[in-house]
């Protein structure tokens, strides 16, 4: 081939590997080649990938020629089973058609004298033809023309494969980021150095930013120190050609943290060298936080059943008590002072003492809802849970109470503001694990308004401190630590702080946290203080109805028979029920008792159920409730009126004729007492 032929045929396959990305331009570059380098007018006809081909990319010297010849030589949308593509594709040699062969391959008038097909052939596989045409009469193609035309086709079929090559990677890159683009998880492909180099739109979801500002940034901004190790660990895993997979938790620009899954694979560059990590990384902070909130919502109902369960072994152990109590107090008043069994007696009494402040508790803490507020002196409530506070906080943690008598009392329930301060003794334990010192305090103060903080209580208020000496907390915990279900131990609930927090809004309170790492925390809870009215149990004192008979009914036998012989010496006439029903039956037939003590919870009929039925016969009967059950715990179950009074098991002889006492008057003298 001469030297001008092969430097166009160079020229040609640099200008097809130039026009590569476009296959238009690759069919429109060879067609002119072809017009140019052998003479008159060519053009490309190829398959498209269904098999059929497509339109033909035709050129003639003569523009005016080209498009008529275009129209007439295009087959496009036939199948190749025509007998030239057939042979063509058989034989992958160049058919040469000269005359009346040539002629019919287009209409006379377009005078196609001679014509060329060279097969193009990609990856094995017959792809089309390139076709030349010449329009002077008795026109031939010499061998050297059909070779010309065959090295032509040949450098077609390259760029073809090239294009066609170009379009599939750029298709399948077009499907790899349609599928990065639509998974829910984060991707980040990093550098040997974890500064990003690519980030897909989910993981600018999970990391509260664009992901055209994630690239050049790297990852280590948003990892804290611990988070910053592991990353160089895994990396350098990811250096030695292993995946690794593990959780952690990243920072968003917000400040805000999720929890996230990251899988790490190792990406190569093309000479097989470590060239950073591709990272999917799927945010778990739902899925952990709903897991979070099962374990706490089946703490609750754990909670929840076991306060039941406290609530009636502390009913029925009352029951015992109050046996225990009454018979050591009749012991007690027929004793001689200086016997032994005096003594003993004393003994059982100041135990069972300690054991109603302690099954008190107990009901307080299991009951769900009370709804009974009462005023509570600040120096009795914090005396009385000196012993929860102790127990809770262990022996190598030291506590030191200190108040005054004059601290205002505050009005609440007891049992939730007991568990509030129980809470807060909890809380220090657990900062605490070396021990240490809990201090509390209580004082008096009359807050300005903007003093405290928007919505927090003015006036008087009570100022209960808790501070301990543990490890504290870093702001961010500090912020955090009275939200719901937000804890940093792992084992733990999260409801301590907040259930604090909940029983001190309640109350019209407020709570403030101060903490320090390394110095401790301290817990401020200001509460209203309640103003002291003189209470009704004078006027009941004043009452002087004539008591005479007596009717006890206790769905326990053996607490009945102890109430009855505690005030059966004094002289009144007493009957004994075990069974509502049948004290409604009696007093239906004409029994009129003076004084009702019924217990509050049982099985049949509620004591206010049975006082309610007998009221009818009787309205101004005086009841006296009797309940292992404190006040707040049984809630609305049980109101109290004028004429009505509630004495809480375990009690004694001189409690329960100070209460007849207390609701009906001074006891009747003997003349007055029925016969």
């Amino acid at each position: 081939m001469a030297s001008p032929l092969r430097y166009a045929l160079a020229d040609l396959a640099l200008a097809l590997s130039r026009a590569a990305a476009d296959p238009a331009e690759v069919r429109s570059t060879a067609a002119r080649a072809a017009a140019d380098m052998v003479g008159d007018g060519a053009g490309v006809q190829l398959l498209r990938d269904d098999g059929h081909y497509e339109e033909i990319s035709y050129h003639h010297l003569d523009n005016e020629r080209s498009a008529p010849l275009a129209r007439d030589l295009s087959r496009a949308g036939q199948t190749p089973d025509d007998e030239f593509s057939t042979t063509l594709a058989a034989s992958r040699r160049p058919i040469v058609l000269a005359g009346e062969s040539a002629a019919a391959l287009a209409a006379p008038e377009l005078g196609v004298s001679a014509a060329v097909l060279c097969p193009v052939i990609v990856d094995n596989t017959y792809a089309g033809y390139l076709i030349l045409t010449r329009h002077t009469p008795d026109a031939l193609y010499s061998t050297q023309e059909v070779e010309l035309a065959r090295d032509i086709a040949g450098e077609l079929s390259l760029a073809v494969g090239s294009s066609r090559a170009l379009e599939r990677l750029r298709n399948a890159e077009e499907r790899y980021r349609r599928v990065l683009e639509t998974i829910p998880e984060g991707v980040l492909q990093l550098d040997p150095n974890g500064v990003a180099t690519y980030a897909n739109e989910p993981i600018g979801v999970v990391l509260g930013m664009q992901r055209a500002e994630l690239i050049g940034v790297s990852l280590r901004g948003f990892l804290d120190n611990v988070g910053q190790k592991e990353l160089d660990r895994r990396i350098n895993e990811c250096r030695t050609g292993r995946s690794t997979v593990g959780a952690t938790r990243l920072m968003r620009a917000d400040g805000s943290r999720r929890s996230v899954r990251i899988s790490m694979m190792p990406v190569q560059d093309e000479s097989h060298e470590f060239a950073g990590v591709l990272c999917m990384i799927t945010d778990t902070t739902d899925h952990i936080d709903a897991r979070g909130l099962k374990r706490q919502l089946d703490h609750l109902r754990r909670l929840d059943s076991l306060g039941h369960l406290i609530g009636g072994l502390s009913h029925d152990f009352n029951n015992l008590m109050t046996v225990v109590a009454g018979s050591a107090d009749m012991i007690l008043s027929t004793a001689d002072e200086e016997s032994p069994h005096h003594q003993l007696a004393k003994d059982i009494l100041d135990a069972v003492g300690t054991g109603r402040t302690l099954t008190h508790q107990l009901l307080a803490f299991g009951r769900s809802e009370g709804h009974r507020p009462e005023v509570i002196p600040i120096p009795d409530l914090l005396t009385d849970v000196q012993a929860l506070f102790s127990r809770t906080l262990g022996e190598r943690i030291g506590l030191d109470l200190a108040f005054g008598p004059d601290v205002w009392p505050v009005k609440a329930e007891r049992g939730p503001l007991e568990q509030a301060l129980v809470n807060l003794a909890a809380n220090a334990r657990d900062a605490m694990l070396h021990g240490g010192m809990v201090r509390v305090t209580a004082t008096n103060e009359t807050v300005e308004p903007g003093q405290l903080a928007e919505g927090a209580p003015t006036g008087k208020l009570v100022h209960l401190v808790v501070t301990d000496t543990g490890t504290g907390m870093e702001d961010e915990v500090r912020r955090r630590a009275l939200e719901p279900f937000f804890t940093t131990r792992p084992t733990a609930a999260g409801l301590g702080l907040a259930t604090t927090a909940g029983i001190v809004h309640n109350l019209g309170g407020h709570i403030e946290l101060e903490s320090q790492p390394r110095i401790g925390t301290t817990v401020h809870i200001y509460l209203p203080a309640a103003e002291q009215k003189a209470g009704t149990s004078g006027e009941r004192q004043q009452k002087t109805a004539v008591i005479g008979r007596v009717l006890i009914v206790e769905d326990q036998p053996d607490v009945a028979q102890l109430v009855r012989r505690l005030i059966e010496p004094a002289g009144y006439e007493i009957a004994v029920a075990t069974d509502a029903l049948t004290a409604v039956t009696q007093v239906a037939a004409g029994a009129r008792p003076d004084l009702l003590i019924t217990d509050v919870v049982m099985p049949t009929m509620t004591g206010p159920e049975l006082a309610g039925a007998l009221r009818t016969h009787q309205p101004d009967l005086p009841v006296l409730y009797m309940s292992g059950y404190t006040a707040a715990s049984l809630g609305p179950q049980l109101h109290l009126d004028d004429n009505s009074m509630l004495l809480e098991k375990p009690f004694t002889r001189s409690t329960l004729l100070g209460a007849i006492r207390s609701l009906c008057g001074p006891q009747p003298p003997a003349a007055q007492r029925p016969s």
